[in-house]
């Protein structure tokens, strides 16, 4: 039973790391799944405890949060309007649905520099807000992968 719950862990594992950069894939939950696994499996014990798991939980759910919330901020900070932040959240929404996996990324900056061109920003004043899209979304990504690489090691950490 450990052995194969080390390999679907591990298939987890690489496959929450991939869905911290392809946006088509949940990264941290699927990272967490592999550490709650086998926790379950090792009834809990050291390093994988309730108190860790429980951290991990929160880790995740907070990542997974931000990673919404961090190129909204970024295009508000690069000067974008409240509607661009909108359009940001529409356009990654609306790229997840129909062009996965850069359709996030993608759709983000174009919902933010179209808006911006539509309620009358100049050419640059839009792209800068795009910008800032790219931006926030990078830092989300690395945000990310730090915490699916937190679990790596605690997986890693309990099965050697």
């Amino acid at each position: 039973m450990l052995t194969v719950t080390i390999i679907i862990g591990a298939i987890l594992l690489l496959l929450g790391i991939i869905g911290c950069i392809v946006p088509a894939l949940p990264g941290p939950p699927l990272s967490f799944l592999a550490v709650l696994l086998l926790a379950i499996v090792q009834q809990f014990a050291a390093p994988l405890t309730t108190n860790t798991i429980i951290l991990l939980a929160a880790l995740t759910v907070a990542v997974t949060a931000l990673d919404y919330v961090i190129p909204a901020a970024g295009a508000k900070k690069y000067g974008s309007s409240k509607w661009g932040v909108w359009g940001s959240i529409a356009g990654m929404i609306l790229g997840a649905l129909y062009f996965p996996p850069l359709g996030i990324i993608v759709g983000a900056f174009l919902g933010a520099v179209g808006i911006e061109l539509l309620i009358g920003k100049q050419g640059k004043q839009a792209l800068r807000a795009g910008w800032g899209v790219f931006v926030g979304t990078f830092l989300a990504t690395i945000l990310k992968l730090s915490a699916a690489f937190v679990m790596t090691y605690y997986f890693l950490k309990t099965v050697v």
